[in-house]
């Protein structure tokens, strides 16, 4: 599937000169975007936006690795026809009209694989908005960049069985400043599946963490057996819609799917290693923890924070998801006294109060990561707002923690709250691009920690937990 992601040469058929409709909107993205051959098949034209036009792939020079097909469905057909005579590796077909119809579409979309068969292709789609690279420029969305944002190149793969819901989730992403390494709407599936995506993906080396938004699987066994074992090598997130009877029929008229039991698929992801998230957000806190983070080696937190009242709300989030706030032990709590002040909290929560400096955190998490406690992971809560803490806070603190990983040879996921407005929030970005992830909330960071939690369980399981542990160590260069 890479010449999918990273083709040498692309036609768009179906190319359109007019402002606003699909083909031109392709068309113009590819050609803002993309760094191989271009191509245009529209037999009224003889360019389009500078792009050289053809009447047909045929009379397209030179090889074609992906056709991006946006003409009305019962000319679908024979345009994949035209392509395997071509010799085009890999067919994305934009255009809706298929089994999402019903039974006259589902016949059209048999002929269509029938024929992608045939000459050996590869399908992805119809109904579909397709795939978006960063680092290859490869984008065949239909959305203009002056209302669609595309975020840039990052380490999480979003594979989307819904084209609107994942153009959202990109022009979130761009907002929110998370990165992407491969993004893929497969639409009504009726070649590449979850399946394929998951083993494609397993080994890209750009990724390193998978999220899934399923309305429904078709190749169960398969995608279970598959999941099981890319959890091995990378996490995988999954935000399952359908999940209602209601959910389940509208999933239906969407892409055709058939939802399922919830119940089932809930056991499936518990039995294979992935995590299940339950809304766009929660997905890519879950996702963004898991690809800056190592795996927990147990349910030991330590709350460290700068403000009481988040300390508490800390912990009760926490404690309310099954993972354990111990007090720390006698000398972990004595050392602490010495480097903290006066009236601050050295027990758990570590409540270094608001008349903390740099040194005050600095000093702690070193305390607490190098104690005979057994610390399995941290929810940190800085407050960057108060007089105390400078803005080299966080590079004096990811220095000490990489001095206590080498030293002691123990490494622990660290999760951030970053609770305030934009100066907040510039900080929080900051402490994110050294690999720390923030969150404004302690609920939210909370999800996050039970994640790495059950993710660390899992992989302790199946015996590849030490396997994350040094790959985290070589990404970080520890």
């Amino acid at each position: 599937m890479e010449f999918f992601f990273s083709p040498k040469a692309v036609a768009v058929v179906g190319a359109s000169r007019r402002p606003g409709k699909v083909g031109y909107e392709l068309l113009r993205n590819l050609k803002e975007m993309y760094r191989g051959n271009l191509y245009a098949v529209n037999p009224e034209a003889r360019e389009i936006l500078g792009v050289p036009c053809y009447p047909s792939l045929h009379a397209v020079p030179g090889e074609v690795d992906v056709a991006v097909v946006s003409v009305p469905a019962e000319r679908v057909i024979e345009v994949a026809e035209e392509a395997g005579r071509k010799g085009v590796k890999g067919l994305i077909v934009i255009s809706g009209g298929f089994k999402e119809i019903g039974p006259e579409g589902a016949e059209r979309e048999r002929k269509l694989v029938e024929v992608t068969r045939k000459y050996g292709m590869r399908l992805i789609g119809p109904n579909c908005v397709g795939v978006y690279v960063p680092k290859t420029g490869m984008n065949t969305l239909f959305l203009s960049k002056d209302r669609q944002g595309y975020p840039a190149h990052g380490f999480i793969a979003f594979a989307s069985q819904s084209g609107a819901f994942g153009s959202a989730v990109l022009d979130w992403a761009a907002m929110r400043g998370i990165g992407m390494s491969k993004f893929v709407s497969y639409g009504n599936k009726a070649d590449v599946d979850e399946v394929d995506v998951l083993l494609y993906l397993k080994d890209d080396e750009d990724t390193r963490v998978i999220t899934l938004y399923v309305e429904g699987v078709e190749r169960g066994r398969e995608f279970f057996r598959v999941l099981r074992e890319v959890t091995k090598y990378k996490p995988v997130v999954v935000l399952k819609s359908g999940r209602t009877e209601a959910g389940a029929r509208a999933a239906s008229s969407h892409t055709g799917s058939l939802a399922g039991s919830d119940t089932i698929y809930d056991s499936m992801f518990k039995q294979s290693g992935a995590v299940r998230a339950y809304s766009m957000e929660e997905l890519f806190d879950l996702a963004m923890g898991l690809a800056m983070q190592p795996p927990a080696a147990g349910d030991r937190v330590v709350v460290l924070t700068v403000g009481g009242g988040s300390g508490v709300m800390a912990t009760d989030s926490l404690s309310e998801l099954g993972l354990s706030v111990p007090r720390l032990s006698e000398s972990t709590t004595r050392k602490l006294r010495e480097v903290l002040l006066p009236f601050a909290s050295p027990y758990n929560p570590v409540d270094v109060t608001g008349s903390a400096t740099d040194e005050h955190l600095v000093e702690a998490i070193e305390i607490v990561l190098s104690s005979e406690d057994k610390v399995d992971a941290v929810m940190w809560l800085p407050y960057y707002m108060v007089p105390g803490i400078t803005p080299e806070l966080n590079k004096k603190f990811l220095e000490r923690v990489k001095k206590v990983y080498r030293e002691t040879g123990r490494v622990v996921p660290i999760v951030g709250v970053a609770t305030g407005g934009s100066y907040t929030a510039t900080y929080a970005k900051e402490a994110e691009s050294m690999g720390i992830p923030m969150y404004v909330s302690p609920e939210r960071a909370a999800r996050v920690i039970k994640a790495l939690v059950d993710y660390g369980r899992w992989l302790r399981r199946v015996g590849y937990f030490d396997y994350h542990i040094e790959r985290f160590r070589r990404i970080f260069s520890i």
